[in-house]
């Protein structure tokens, strides 16, 4: 019998817990609002997630602007990628989502965005990774303490087979610091709550419009 805080849904499957779903939800629309604000998801690009308490996942719907994202902008998938909450369907995106909270249990938050400087640098940039060193940003990544440190942002090619992609992704996840970059596409981040992801995510992103600048200086 489901407890005071769930519901049963048509097949008998206790729902979500109601105030850690309306948490999440909250949480995911207002890192929506920001990223907006910042240009770092245009038009309907980008995607977040959050970790819920059963091990579903809230999931920004496929094809919503995350500048005006709702309550029903927001589904829960299982850790399969199976719609077990709201209406529509997942960004196939999703699974590189699922595979950061399957291998990662500290991770609970997680944000894709498309901007600029991590466009433009991952094109320009013929290496599998960017290197930062001696910004004083590099403390908001975790286990940093000081700026006097060198972290490395893996950068993979783009690919459309998404499944293939979370194969060259998973042999590096558990030494990203930074997150990691899609070659022409953008970024991920991820942290042990949404405050933390977003609070990674524009530290990554000056960090890039930084990188971007030197470049444009050297020229």
């Amino acid at each position: 019998m489901p407890d005071a805080g769930s519901r049963a849904t048509g097949d008998g499957r206790p729902d979500l817990d109601r105030v850690a779903w309306d948490r999440a939800v909250g949480e995911i629309i207002r890192a929506g609002q920001r990223m907006d604000r910042h240009g770092w998801v245009p038009g309907t690009a980008g995607n977040l997630s959050h970790r819920l308490p059963g091990g579903e996942v809230a999931l920004t719907r496929s094809g919503g602007h995350k500048g005006f994202l709702d309550p029903g902008s927001v589904i829960a998938v299982d850790p399969d990628g199976h719609v077990v909450r709201g209406a529509g369907r997942p960004s196939a995106e999703a699974l590189l989502h699922l595979q950061i909270y399957a291998e990662l249990p500290q991770a609970n938050a997680v944000l894709h965005g498309h901007s600029v400087p991590a466009t433009v640098l991952s094109m320009a940039t013929e290496t599998a990774a960017l290197e930062f060193a001696g910004f004083e940003l590099l403390k908001v990544f975790e286990g940093q303490q000081s700026h006097a440190t060198t972290l490395t942002l893996p950068i993979l090619d783009n690919d459309q087979d998404i499944a293939r992609l979370c194969t060259r992704v998973g042999p590096l996840l558990p030494g990203m610091t930074m997150g990691y970059l899609i070659r022409g596409h953008g970024v991920y981040v991820w942290g042990p709550c949404m405050e933390t992801a977003l609070a990674r995510l524009e530290g990554l992103e000056f960090l890039l419009a930084c990188a971007l600048e030197q470049r444009r200086l050297r020229a």
